[in-house]
């Protein structure tokens, strides 16, 4: 792991760090207690490619996380930790991940420092005691000097969260070409993407009550009869109640493009299967979302609606260097 920008946050710990979003967007959320600084999204960055924050030094979060993929496990159903332990949940992508009000699956975080830790202890993902974790950063120089620049109390577990928060607030896909289109580039999507816009953002097609907002997301938690009987049952560990059996969070559609295979467990493979699962209606749940429904599609309007998915892929967010392997 390459730890030479780190001698420079030192001189810029102080120097602010401003989200940049387009007007569509609204401000990124900063918690009061973590706020951005340029120091900071650069410690967070390090930490985010380091493999030594696992147990074993062989997993980072950008191993199951890779910018290429939009931060996804691209071409996983689940993704391999240490040891080469399985997890049993595909990786999400951390496309627009600051904006997240839920965060694993089944929404059990409220917030990225939270989520942090599920990874770094998970036995099958980092599987890092966090006082053994701390104890391997401070004999490293770099990172000493970093967090003392960053943090008036140094490195901590709290700390190191809030570093790798800082920096996957930055991770902000808005280029794809939806968003040209949207700032007037009436150029920008292609017919078939626009005749798959008219349809997704209709009765028939249904995905704009779920997908919606500039993130394609309205962050709830549904059941959308992926199986008849659930072996990960979703929300319901968490309140306790039938009804929640299933229940997932709803995903962003950012960069969908790249993030398959699809679903909480990945078990679907293509994008188009996406789209011929919630046109058939899903399986029969008892707890299937009450918008769970044939819809009618053609294999024409199916083919739409896939190209209007892809519109929006944003690769310039895919090929960003200040997302990508530090220098």
């Amino acid at each position: 792991m390459v730890l030479g920008s780190l001698a420079g946050m030192v001189l810029a710990a102080s120097a602010v760090y401003v989200v940049k979003v387009p007007d569509h967007f609204p401000p990124m959320p900063i918690p009061a207690d973590n706020a951005m600084s340029a120091a900071k999204v650069e410690l967070g960055h390090q930490l985010f490619y380091d493999k030594r924050l696992s147990g074993d030094n062989s997993v980072a979060c950008a191993s199951c996380h890779k910018p290429e993929f939009a931060f996804s496990d691209g071409g996983k159903a689940v993704s391999t930790g240490v040891k080469g332990r399985r997890g049993t949940r595909n990786a999400p992508t951390l496309t627009d991940v600051g904006y997240r009000s839920r965060l694993f699956w089944e929404g059990g975080s409220p917030r990225l420092e939270a989520q942090a830790v599920g990874p770094l202890t998970n036995p099958n993902e980092m599987d890092s005691d966090p006082t053994k974790l701390v104890a391997r950063l401070k004999a490293i120089p770099q990172y000493r000097a970093a967090f003392a620049a960053v943090f008036p109390d140094g490195l901590s577990m709290l700390n190191l969260t809030k570093a790798i928060s800082a920096f996957e607030r930055t991770l902000v896909s808005s280029n794809s070409p939806w968003d040209r289109y949207r700032e007037g580039d009436q150029t920008a999507l292609s017919v078939v993407a626009l005749r798959g816009m008219k349809i997704f953002f209709s009765e028939k097609g249904d995905c704009f009550h779920c997908h919606q907002g500039q993130d394609f997301t309205d962050d709830s938690l549904r059941n959308t009869a992926l199986t008849t009987v659930y072996s990960d049952t979703g929300l319901a560990p968490i309140t306790s109640k039938d009804q929640d059996v299933g229940k997932f969070k709803v995903p962003t559609l950012r960069n969908v493009e790249l993030t398959g295979p699809y679903m909480h467990d990945g078990s679907i493979k293509t994008l188009r299967d996406v789209v011929e699962h919630y046109n058939s209606g899903g399986a029969a749940n008892l707890n299937a979302d009450p918008l769970m429904r044939p819809l009618g599609l053609s294999e024409a309007e199916v083919n739409d609606l896939v190209a209007f998915l892809k519109a929006l892929t944003d690769h310039s967010f895919t090929q960003d260097p200040r997302f990508g392997l530090p220098k």
